[in-house]
């Protein structure tokens, strides 16, 4: 069964008068996890639409290059998109509910944040109201400031875009304690961990953004300390 029938079962589920945020809380285990992946960067990229006002075709784009949605699977992408923009629920609710879903589990809650981002910067502008909203989500799931500025480091590319904040690291480590998280970032973006904990094979993509930042990051703090 494919990612987008299981998200059509979903919606059936929907249009039986579930509650978006509700269907949550049941896609907690694999396969039901990638369904509730993608339907968490669908619905919350619909609550970040609104926060900046509208939604670009650039924004629409960065989406579709994240989720590679068959010809015969958009209306039900669509129908998400425009349940989570109707839903009188507000985002904070949205991101609790799927804070929720994973239990805890920081890892691919940062896959989505990256995937929110992405989005966020696709049509050239980071929006204030964007950044706001963005970090609300990521208090919300936990994330301290530097977690949170190390995920935006890696997508929002800032004239003054700090590599130590890229990987997560002080100016002040050990460049040994550095390359350590270097490593275990690179390791953290490999294909097969981030599909073992429940992203989509066609969001695994996001990876590679991201890995270009971290080397790039690494390779300039190592210039620094030659």
């Amino acid at each position: 069964m494919s990612l987008w029938t299981r998200i059509s079962d979903a919606i059936a589920a929907l249009a039986n008068g579930e509650g978006l945020s509700e269907v949550f809380s049941r896609l907690r285990t694999p396969p039901d996890r990638s369904v509730g992946f993608t339907i968490a960067v669908i619905a919350l990229g619909a609550k970040m639409a609104k926060a900046d006002g509208e939604v670009t075709r650039d924004e629409v784009t960065a989406f579709r290059e994240v989720f590679q949605i068959p010809r015969s699977e958009e209306k039900n992408a669509a129908q998400v998109f425009n349940l989570a923009r109707q839903d009188i629920a507000g985002f904070e609710d949205y991101a609790r509910r799927i804070g929720d879903m994973y239990a805890g589990d920081n890892a691919p809650l940062c896959d989505l944040m990256g995937g929110l981002f992405h989005i966020a910067v696709a049509d050239g502008e980071y929006h204030p109201n964007e950044d706001e909203f963005l970090r609300r989500v990521a208090e919300i799931w936990g994330f301290d400031d530097r977690r949170f500025m190390r995920i935006r480091a890696q997508f929002v590319a800032d004239a003054d875009r700090d590599p130590y904040d890229v990987l997560g690291a002080g100016p002040d480590m050990a460049v040994d304690e550095i390359k350590d998280l270097w490593r275990g970032l690179v390791r953290e973006n490999h294909p097969d961990r981030m599909m073992a904990r429940g992203v989509p094979e066609e969001a695994v993509k996001l990876a590679e953004r991201r890995l270009i930042a971290i080397n790039a990051a690494w390779a300039a703090i190592q210039e620094g300390h030659a």
